[in-house]
């Protein structure tokens, strides 16, 4: 997943990933331009899942 990818399609993404992981917030779905590294790594840290593992349920969504 690069960062075109997750920005092209975000809204839609962050709406799926809601309502498939209730712990996520709108704070932790924030996409800021230049920090997606960043904020995909906080991602993974909060649903303790390897960069593959969450590559995975990106693209299962």
């Amino acid at each position: 997943m690069n960062a075109t990818e997750v920005k092209g399609n975000w809204n839609e993404q962050k709406g799926k990933l809601k309502k498939k992981f209730a712990i996520l917030t709108d704070n932790d779905l924030m996409f800021k331009e230049g920090k997606e590294d960043e904020m995909i790594g906080k991602l993974q840290i909060k649903l303790g899942k390897t960069k593959e593992g969450f590559q995975k349920i990106i693209a299962a969504l």
